[in-house]
């Protein structure tokens, strides 16, 4: 069982002849997580959008754990060719973890290059798109998994499954909180049918609680909104515990033995800080009619089909 009086990155176990891809690689939550199972002996991929922040990501790792087996894959999410170009570069590595960390957070209405709202596309179909991709290579390691990582912030809406890209009405906040919801509900039909074909790989899923990363003032500073990106910022100084410890919760749901499918780790205190825990999830993140529907119409969106869970 978790242990309530802190988990921290010394319980990581050896993880020496693992490989793991983690997205969103080059700064906050993802880069700590990269680090991490890196500095315990894991060769990590590093999957990034810009080239020239994944190198400089890559050489500051380098820099902080020198002895890292460590590489660099261009991932554009919100571009279903990068995500397929992507997949069929690793095709033929040991893959042993997956973590779904990369996000956007609250941007303005936009779409991805396959027309998709940018927050569900990015946060949600090029995940969902990128697991199916390798999920052949996962389902060949014994022990594998993939981890995806949601928001407390999954509380405040429910998918609309009649607008899934929020063509109706653009909400900002209302559309990241469904992307969030929609990782979660991701993972629970994941989880589901891995179990159905005895898949060997757990499908989990982390928050990390009110973490200080780029991510709360990309978006106003994209937007030229100063007021709010100073807000952003005073808040994250404040409120917000270190991306260090914000990527606990998805490192522990990555590493830890007793690791369970469709559980959802985050900060022990109020889901906003602390050592990893199990947390509180909207009960609409567990409907099993919900979580079939959404795979069927990101399968429709994205082209992609899970063929590795066919019977």
């Amino acid at each position: 069982m978790m242990r309530r009086s802190g988990w921290s990155v010394r319980d990581i176990p050896d993880l020496g002849g693992r490989t793991a891809v983690v997205t969103g690689a080059n700064s906050g939550l993802g880069y700590v997580t990269a680090r991490e199972l890196a500095r315990r002996g894991a060769r990590v991929v590093l999957g990034c959008r810009s080239r020239a922040r994944g190198r400089a990501a890559v050489e500051r790792l380098t820099g902080e754990v020198p002895k890292a087996d460590v590489e660099l894959g261009e991932l554009d999410l919100g571009d279903l060719a990068s995500v397929r170009r992507f997949a069929s570069e690793f095709a033929h590595y040991r893959l042993d973890l997956l973590v779904n960390n990369a996000g956007v957070m609250a941007p303005p209405y936009g779409t991805t290059a396959d027309g998709f709202e940018t927050q569900f596309g990015v946060n949600h179909l090029g995940h969902f798109a990128l697991t199916a991709l390798l999920l052949p290579r996962l389902t060949a390691a014994p022990g594998a998994r993939v981890v995806t990582v949601s928001s407390m912030v999954h509380v405040l809406a429910n998918i609309d499954p009649h607008d899934l890209n929020s063509e109706r009405r653009y909400r900002r906040w209302t559309a990241y909180a469904r992307s969030k919801t929609a990782n979660l509900l991701f993972t629970h039909e994941l989880a589901r049918r891995l179990a159905a074909t005895g898949a060997d790989v757990v499908a989990a899923a982390a928050h990390p609680g009110y973490a200080a990363t780029n991510l709360q003032t990309a978006g106003p500073r994209a937007e030229g909104r100063r007021t709010a990106e100073r807000l952003m910022e005073l808040g994250n100084r404040v409120f917000a515990q270190s991306a260090e410890a914000g990527a606990l919760p998805t490192l522990y749901a990555a590493t830890a033995p007793d690791v369970r499918p469709d559980s959802f780790t985050g900060p022990s205190l109020a889901m906003w800080r602390g050592a990893p825990a199990p947390s509180w999830r909207a009960p609409w993140t567990l409907n099993d009619t919900a979580g079939e529907r959404l795979w069927a119409a990101s399968q429709e969106l994205t082209g992609v089909a899970y063929d590795a869970l066919k019977a």
